[in-house]
């Protein structure tokens, strides 16, 4: 299978000392991953804040589908809507 469809990988983190389990795709764990380094924080201090912040929306998503949205949006180049 090329490395671009390979199948969700479900992991747990801890969001405000509750654990979750999170599934996405390898390419968004890596993504998150650079993401959090280069802001110098834990993946789960990352994935807390994705969580407020989508917390903040009418509607809100569930988080797997926050995240996802979040690492487009933070794609250089991307205008945020």
């Amino acid at each position: 299978m090329p490395p671009a469809y390979r199948p969700p990988v479900k992991r747990s983190v801890t969001i405000a000392g509750h654990p979750t389990s999170i599934s996405l795709e390898p390419m968004f764990w890596d993504a998150l991953e650079a993401e959090a380094a280069r802001q110098a924080l834990p993946v789960n201090a990352l994935v807390a804040r994705i969580d407020v912040e989508r917390m903040e929306a009418d509607d809100p998503p569930n988080l797997t589908s926050a995240i996802r949205q979040w690492l487009w949006r933070s794609r250089p180049g991307q205008i945020a809507p």
